[in-house]
């Protein structure tokens, strides 16, 4: 059956010009709740190579014994899949939301691509930017990918057929994008100190939010799509409107109680009540973003916090659901904050107090909590990906194979999945 492309434009933008007037302004709209993820930026690697020493080519990969034969060394290698076609430092990845087997990946070398997870096959390639390829992400629904890159363009794709749809500029070097929890909306925070917001598939300009005054080091939708959180390297949180672009509630480092080096890192809860801001000086604030009040300092970190995550499940006879049930059950309200000390700290909301000081052996880059579980992944530029029990504090894996920093991760639903993207140029997938 045919259909015509200017009429399915037409209902593209009357969905999202229904987005904006109820899921913005109907602040009494009860909204399904959504996972946001956070991509963060591309860490620098400032490692110095060996100078003057011939290489093995066996540089940063581990090696273990094979078998039963302590003399007989292996690569160690726990992966079962892979994509190698970047050959540049892969800076970022997702996973499609509704089919967890299609990954999307960008890097280095200008370009994004769209891969299969468990064969390795190469779908589409993504060209058409000139710098780095810093974020990629699909829309709510996975029919559009994008991709945005230094060159402050953002490219947009359709995920099915790989068919080019639109690409926007207006912003400089882009550090993150974010698709609206609930439509086909885009955002994307700059090092310009701007933040801009597009109707997609069609690229029509909504909003451009003015207020931060250094480069935005992170930032994203809520969970019920209400309100933008950002925050910027001049140690500025800004919460918005998405519909007017005001802000609604600002904290800076004039208030001494907040941050007074640069932010790098915000989180946000599935209430979209709560944030975690991370900052320069291994220092972490818990905030309402309800009303703008810091609730606490949650400060256990010497170095830079780069990453920040809520665990938001309830425990019943010590096993996991998902909702709440009666009486007896147990809200496990927790957090994470991951720092370059090589450090992750597990917090109890509730509280605020330390509940786990997990370890890597280099920077942590990233950590996020597998869906409506306890479970946490991290990653690092020990070159390692580990799962942890945010409960008890244990390692409950931790895979090897990449020869350099892991730069980003994305875990698929179940927890049973993780792929990352490295700055050796190569994405792998690991399996629970």
């Amino acid at each position: 059956m045919s259909h015509n492309p200017n009429t399915t434009e037409q209902q593209n933008q009357h969905d999202n010009d229904e987005i904006v007037d109820e899921e913005y302004i109907r602040a009494e709209d009860i909204l399904e709740e959504s996972e946001v993820v956070d991509h963060g930026e591309p860490m620098e690697d400032d490692s110095d190579d060996d100078q003057g020493q011939p290489g093995t080519g066996l540089e940063g990969f581990e090696l273990r014994p094979a078998g039963e034969d302590e003399n007989m060394m292996e690569l160690a290698d726990d992966s079962v899949q892979g994509f190698f076609d970047h050959h540049e430092p892969v800076y970022a990845v997702a996973l499609h939301p509704k089919d967890e087997s299609i990954v999307v990946s960008g890097g280095g070398d200008d370009k994004s691509y769209l891969w299969r997870n468990d064969t390795g096959e190469k779908l589409f390639q993504f060209d058409g930017h000139t710098d780095s390829v810093t974020a990629v992400g699909f829309s709510v629904d996975g029919d559009y990918v994008a991709s945005a890159g230094m060159d402050g363009k953002v490219r947009v794709w359709k995920a099915h057929t790989g068919e080019f749809c639109t690409s926007v500029e207006g912003p400089d070097e882009v550090v993150w994008i974010d698709w609206h929890p609930k439509g086909n909306i885009l955002l994307a925070g700059a090092s310009d100190s701007t933040i801009w917001m597009w109707a997609m598939p069609s690229g029509k300009f909504m909003n451009i939010f003015n207020g931060h005054a250094g480069p935005v080091m992170a930032g994203h939708f809520t969970a019920d799509g209400k309100k933008i959180v950002s925050v910027a390297e001049d140690s500025t949180m800004i919460v918005w409107d998405p519909k007017s672009a005001a802000a609604v509630y600002r904290l800076s480092g004039e208030d001494a109680r907040f941050h007074t080096e640069p932010i790098t890192s915000v989180s946000t809860n599935k209430d979209s009540t709560l944030a975690i801001t991370g900052s320069m000086d291994g220092k972490a604030r818990l905030i309402n973003i309800s009303n703008g009040q810091i609730v606490a300092s949650l400060e256990n970190h010497s170095e830079s916090i780069e990453t920040s995550d809520f665990c938001e499940v309830y425990v019943k006879n010590d096993r996991c659901i998902f909702r709440y049930e009666n009486s007896s059950s147990i809200r496990l309200n927790l957090a994470a904050t991951g720092s370059t000390d090589g450090t992750i700290s597990i917090w109890d909301v509730q509280t605020q107090r330390l509940r786990q000081t997990l370890s890597h052996e280099d920077a942590v880059v990233k950590v996020q909590f597998v869906k409506n579980s306890p479970l946490l992944v991290s990653c690092a530029a020990d070159r390692k990906v580990k799962m942890w029990d945010s409960r008890t504090g244990e390692c409950v894996k931790s895979w090897v194979g990449h020869s350099d920093t892991v730069l980003d991760f994305a875990v698929s639903q179940d927890g049973k999945t993780v792929v990352t993207g490295s700055d050796d140029g190569v994405c792998l997938v690991f399996k629970a």
